[in-house]
């Protein structure tokens, strides 16, 4: 087994491992005080701030991924704490604003190591889709689980109506999230996985 191997199974992070944690997680950081961590669509803002969790994951593992996954969803705390909108009362909560976060990069990670072929752009493709879908709808499903009443009053919405637009929400965000980081993730994480090599 190798080094880098080692330390992804062992639970302990080398120097590499921990720059790379910092790196990445300050990378989502700047992104969403930025604004650049949003992309405007016709009817939303589709996020690209899993997208250093799922890069992290793939190229280190579980750990490393959840621990920029972490990181994201702690700033994601902080920037509900300090720039409060209409759903700041959800994020708030570490269960919906750090949880789905931390999967991120153990879903990214194993769809990786669990998609067979040698097509190494698809397994990235497949485990980009898998991290960011994971966010999407881990968020929505834990604000949906926990928050169903305060999110309808905050939408002006009636309560059975609540799963309906939170999941609409999930959909019109997911796909177009889901794809902007497999087109991000495969040409990125190939060639640093060829510097890697080479």
């Amino acid at each position: 087994m190798g080094k880098t191997a080692a330390l992804r199974t062992s639970g302990r992070f080398g120097v590499r491992q921990i720059a790379i944690i910092g790196m990445l997680s300050a990378i989502s950081i700047i992104l969403g005080l930025s604004g650049f961590g949003f992309i405007p669509l016709p009817t939303a803002k589709a996020t690209i701030m899993q997208i250093p969790v799922i890069i992290g994951a793939i190229l280190d593992g579980p750990l490393v991924g959840a621990m920029i996954g972490l990181l994201f969803g702690l700033f994601s705390i902080v920037q509900s704490l300090t720039t409060p909108n209409i759903l700041s009362f959800a994020f708030i909560n570490p269960l919906v604003s750090v949880l789905p976060r931390v999967l991120i990069g153990i879903t990214a990670y194993y769809a990786y190591k669990l998609t067979w072929g040698r097509h190494e752009g698809l397994r990235i493709g497949i485990s980009a889709i898998v991290g960011s879908l994971t966010n999407t709808f881990g968020v929505l499903t834990m604000i949906y689980l926990l928050y169903a009443a305060q999110f309808a009053a905050a939408r002006g919405i009636g309560l059975d109506a609540a799963a309906k637009v939170i999941y609409g929400v999930a959909l019109v965000n997911g796909i177009p999230e889901a794809i902007i980081a497999m087109a991000i993730c495969v040409p990125v994480i190939m060639a640093i996985k060829k510097r890697y090599k080479n």
